[in-house]
């Protein structure tokens, strides 16, 4: 049996596990957050906890590949980029200014 796996933009596969980026802003980073991802079977929500960092790689367990011989399957790994904004509103940029004051 023969199978075509066509590229995917969204899905790297990699062995048993695929690769996903998830974007999310600086906020949801900072504070935490619940996000919609998505995966091979559909979407799911993952818990970002307050504090995650750029490039933090995140575990969805069974979200991945099948194993052609037994019932297991691969992972799901979701890299968290953090957006920075291009442009800030006028309010944005003093928020963030204030927040500089304080050390963050």
């Amino acid at each position: 049996m023969n199978f075509r796996i066509r590229k995917d933009s969204e899905f790297t596969k990699e062995g048993y596990n695929i690769l996903t980026q998830k974007e999310i802003n600086f906020s949801e980073a900072a504070l935490g957050a619940n996000v919609e991802v998505n995966t091979l079977e559909g979407k799911v929500i993952l818990k970002i906890p307050g504090g995650t960092q750029n490039g933090r790689v995140f575990r969805l367990k069974n979200k991945g590949v099948p194993h052609l011989r037994r019932e297991a399957k691969g992972d799901q790994l979701v890299e968290i980029i953090v957006k920075t904004p291009a442009k800030l509103t006028k309010k944005q940029k003093k928020l963030l200014e204030e927040l500089g004051e304080e050390g963050i």
